[in-house]
């Protein structure tokens, strides 16, 4: 596994095997395309290009990057496409894809943000054009606080981020994860939040 890069909050997992089950908990399937941001060296992607068509793998560090595309070389994973990119900047895809990711906690809202073309001015989210291409289902590895505050229920506060998703996707957590799942440990309570298009459940 790669060290951690604190500037980018990255907490690799350290199972491969729990890469597969965690996968195997999702809806991707054998002709999907699926957009992963934050790759690292690659325990989820492997896991990933034994499931589905195509990966599509975002890793902005070159360091990272290098390992992981020495990995797939060794393993000969044709169907990844690495793209050495931020996810602020990538242009999303054009055709039908699913996401599937472990990205760094800091982006956890930017990533929604972008996906439903919204803008957070002063606190106050903006709902800008309507979403084209929305991706069928988002699965994301996030702290457990945060996809609390996007499911609606009466025991916990919904924000005004979560409002705006549920309108698109059904939303709940997947599966609880433990601290020990990662290198490092993370500090918080995390979870595999699952979002479904509302239009294909």
């Amino acid at each position: 596994m790669s060290s951690r890069k604190f500037e980018l909050d990255q907490h690799f997992l350290k199972s491969p095997r729990l890469a597969l089950m965690l996968i195997g908990h999702s809806n991707v399937r054998k002709n999907d395309t699926v957009l992963e941001i934050g790759a690292g060296t690659g325990v989820i992607t492997f896991g990933l290009a034994k499931r589905c068509k195509r990966v599509i793998a975002l890793e902005p560090d070159s360091e990272t990057a290098e390992k992981l595309l020495n990995n797939l070389k060794k393993y000969q994973l044709d169907n990844v496409e690495l793209k050495r990119e931020k996810f602020e900047t990538f242009e999303l895809p054009d055709e039908v894809y699913k996401i599937f990711a472990n990205p760094p906690f800091r982006i956890s809202s930017e990533i929604f943000y972008k996906i439903l073309n919204l803008e957070n001015i002063n606190g106050e989210i903006i709902e800008k054009d309507v979403p084209k291409n929305l991706p069928k289902s988002i699965y994301l590895i996030v702290q457990k606080n945060f996809a609390l505050k996007l499911i609606p229920t009466e025991r916990h506060y919904t924000n005004q981020l979560g409002k705006i998703l549920q309108k698109y996707y059904n939303i709940k957590i997947r599966y609880p994860l433990k601290k020990a799942d990662f290198t490092p440990p993370p500090a918080v309570d995390t979870v595999l939040l699952e979002c479904r298009l509302k239009q294909d459940d």
